[in-house]
């Protein structure tokens, strides 16, 4: 027998609460890391904690959910970016500071997903089937064909985001900007 809350899709005001619960929950990593109180992203987000605890019965799976919608929220802005800049370069650009936000988000979970708690083990590949297509469709459109592929970009960048280190005088995303515009192609 099929249990049919698992066939139905979700109803669009229960992803919207997902999507809010996720959003505080990110915001809440970032704030305080991924061992933040529970109560504190209920908090954030509006909710009872049984409401978290319902849609996530685990810290885990709600760190899980965390990085996913990130990762898709950004794979999907790539294309949308192309639509709507002024030019694919400046697309790259824009993408790249959603990146680096990203990155920094996820250096707060960087030692949970480096546990030794074997259900982290899939998001990195996740992470690079996701976001290596989309950054290279942007490398591309850009008209950089010449300088670092995707994968050696997004570590560029990421090898940028680590260095901060916690110095309020370091800026990421300054440094990932210039980066780009030292790639060249059309501007």
């Amino acid at each position: 027998m099929v249990d049919e809350r698992a066939v139905r899709p979700k109803r669009a005001d229960a992803r919207r609460n997902e999507e809010a619960l996720l959003n505080a929950a990110a915001a809440v990593f970032v704030a305080s890391g991924v061992e933040a109180p529970i109560r504190d992203i209920a908090a954030e987000a509006g909710v009872g904690t049984a409401t978290i605890y319902r849609h996530f019965p685990t810290r885990a799976d709600l760190i899980i959910a965390v990085y996913r919608h990130q990762v898709e929220a950004l794979a999907l802005a790539g294309p949308d970016l192309l639509e709507t800049s002024a030019s694919p370069h400046a697309a790259l650009a824009q993408w790249i500071d959603l990146f680096v936000d990203f990155l920094v988000t996820k250096l707060g979970l960087a030692a949970v997903l480096q546990s030794d708690d074997p259900c982290f083990d899939p998001l990195h590949s996740y992470f690079l089937e996701r976001l290596e297509p989309v950054c290279a469709e942007l490398l591309d459109a850009a008209g950089i064909r010449s300088g670092p592929d995707a994968y050696e970009l997004m570590r560029g960048v990421g090898g940028l985001c680590a260095g901060a280190g916690g110095n309020h005088h370091y800026d990421a995303r300054r440094l990932a900007r210039l980066l780009i515009a030292g790639l060249g192609g059309p501007h």
